[in-house]
């Protein structure tokens, strides 16, 4: 009978303390410091902003529906800082969104900052540095979210991994920035590095380099290495987190099956190129299914812009080969930079994957056509949107909304669609290219649904335009079609996919063309809408949707302290 017992109260402790432990799971508890410290990831030395002495930073591991808590001490010393959940809804949680300005004040050097959110669907995601240029610094890192025990996706793999594309300068934020508020103007140039998974290589080689600064056998700089046992099906979770440029990537000799996007399954289809853009994550499936004697290169080439930054190189290391074996071959040189028509199809391609299709809305209660524009404010250059720049207020939007405190921003709303519209020409420079600038935002009615327009258009130079990647905080849209040339109000909205389009966060509009987007604004809080370049999001190519703030509950008093939220804070 006793050893009844003790077999009973055995069971018993075993089952407490496997619940324990399913709880405890739940909570996933990460400790951050942020600081600069010198590092070499493309062989030439420089500050870089690490975390936890590491660029890029710790991989965030969770299952869908757990809880995220980062401690993030700011050690900076001179740098305020804020980080970006890229890809979290933050339902519930608007404060956590970590955009400065937006949603928060940053947080002061010395001081350390708590995020706490739910991650509410499985997928792969991103973090980012998100006060000033910090992320091309080197502050960012991935999020990998899990299905819920039992739950299966509708495709099989054997291994799981993930790497981040970036591109890479050598200059600090600090000239970059200044360089294009100056007059005159002093553009950021083409990067001097791909960076896959925080490795590239440099030409030490190169006149001007000082002595002591490039360093070629730096392991820091050796080639990022990808192990496959031969026969063997991977999931490849690739994020671009890049500046500037827009990537190509590509695997010799391997084709590669898309099968998610931004945290959504897609209608499976095979590619030998991924296109990618800044701010974009996507799963492809990839066999090492070709010859097991030797290694093969994996290759990120910068498009939509002729550059002089070479190509990244790493290596796809067939096991047993030595992982530094290089292959015998020489690296693809990937597609041409300017070829559109391949980075249009692939956008054209995306489609929902039948078995998780979300049922779009067929109709919507606001149409905005947000045009790109290239400007001069004062002698400056300028991003707009509209012909106005955005700017950033002292005091967070979300504070001021909630607590009155509207004369922090500009009450005069944006304008839907740019006087003129009709009459437009998106082909050639404006005849008048000078803009303004605010920080108003958009007052979007909680749980319609509203219609975005991305019109590209020519810049201030003869015969160009740029791709520009947008993303969308706190929400995912549907993306209804892209289009070649000027959007038509009451034609174009007839070819909208309206049966299966996919849902994203990030979306490119392409030279000269028209993105259309659709989301319901049904997420309470303040979210801003940007370019995803750094340096053209810092020259004003954003905006800020309000929507159903009186349904945000208390702000925490953490995300206070700065313009005129200083009041709230208690000496």
């Amino acid at each position: 009978m006793k050893m009844k017992n003790l077999a009973f109260i055995c069971v018993l402790l075993l089952s407490i303390l496997s619940l324990n432990s399913t709880v405890e799971a739940r909570i996933r508890h990460y400790r951050w410091e942020v600081k600069y410290e010198f590092k070499s990831p493309d062989c030439y030395r420089k500050l870089v902003i690490t975390v936890n002495g590491r660029s890029p930073g710790p991989t965030i591991l969770a299952q869908q529906g757990d809880t995220i808590v980062v401690d993030l001490k700011n050690s900076l010393l001179t740098e305020n800082v804020a980080i970006h959940w890229h890809g979290i809804r933050q339902i519930g949680t608007p404060w956590a969104d970590g955009t400065e300005g937006v949603t928060q004040c940053p947080i002061l050097p010395g001081d350390t900052f708590r995020y706490k959110f739910v991650v509410d669907r499985a997928g792969t995601y991103l973090y980012h540095a998100h006060y000033g240029m910090q992320r091309e610094a080197g502050l960012y890192g991935s999020i990998r979210v899990a299905l819920p025990a039992g739950e299966s996706e509708p495709f099989s793999y054997d291994y799981d991994r993930s790497i981040i594309l970036n591109d890479w300068y050598h200059k600090s934020t600090y000239e970059q920035s200044a360089g294009l508020s100056s007059i005159p103007f002093v553009w950021v140039g083409d990067p001097q590095s791909l960076l896959i998974q925080g490795r590239g290589r440099f030409n030490c080689s190169t006149p001007g380099i000082a002595a002591g600064l490039c360093n070629a056998t730096n392991l820091e700089c050796s080639p990022y290495v990808f192990t496959v046992v031969p026969g063997k099906t991977y999931r490849l979770r690739i994020r671009s987190l890049t500046a500037l440029a827009a990537l190509s990537f590509e695997i010799e000799g391997h084709n590669m099956t898309v099968v998610e996007a931004d945290g959504h399954y897609v209608e499976p289809f095979v590619v030998n190129n991924l296109f990618i853009y800044s701010g974009e994550t996507y799963s492809v499936l990839v066999t090492a299914n070709q010859d097991p004697s030797r290694n093969y290169w994996a290759v990120t080439k910068m498009v939509s812009r002729n550059n002089t930054t070479p190509n990244g190189l790493a290596i796809f290391n067939y096991y047993p080969n030595h992982p530094s074996k290089s292959p015998p071959t020489v690296p693809p040189s990937g597609p041409f930079w300017n070829d559109i028509e391949a980075r249009v199809n692939q956008s054209l391609a995306l489609k929902s994957h039948p078995g998780y299709i979300h049922p779009v809305p067929q109709t919507s209660d606001r149409m905005i056509i947000l045009l790109n524009t290239q400007n001069r404010i004062n002698g400056s250059v300028k991003w707009s949107i509209n012909n106005v720049s955005f700017t950033l207020p002292h005091t967070p939007y979300l504070i001021s909304l909630k607590q009155n405190l509207l004369h922090t921003f500009d009450q005069t709303p944006p304008p839907d669609i740019i006087n003129g519209y009709e009459k437009y020409d998106i082909n050639v420079v404006a005849p008048n290219v000078n803009a303004t600038s605010s920080n108003s935002l958009y007052r979007l009615k909680f749980n319609t649904t509203v219609d975005i327009i991305l019109q590209n258009a020519n810049t201030m130079n003869v015969n160009n335009s740029e791709t520009h990647p947008w993303h969308l905080h706190g929400h995912d849209f549907w993306v209804l079609g892209y289009g070649n040339g000027k959007f038509n109000v009451s034609q174009d909205p007839k070819r909208y996919n309206l049966v299966n389009p996919i849902m994203k966060n990030t979306v490119p509009v392409h030279l000269y063309g028209w993105t259309a987007l659709r989301f319901v604004a049904d997420n309470p809080g303040v979210w801003a809408f940007h370019c995803h370049i750094e340096s053209h999001f810092y020259m004003g190519m954003g905006a800020v949707f309000e929507e159903g703030v009186e349904k945000v509950t208390k702000l925490p008093s953490s995300i206070m302290g700065c313009g005129d939220t200083k009041r709230f804070i208690r000496p």
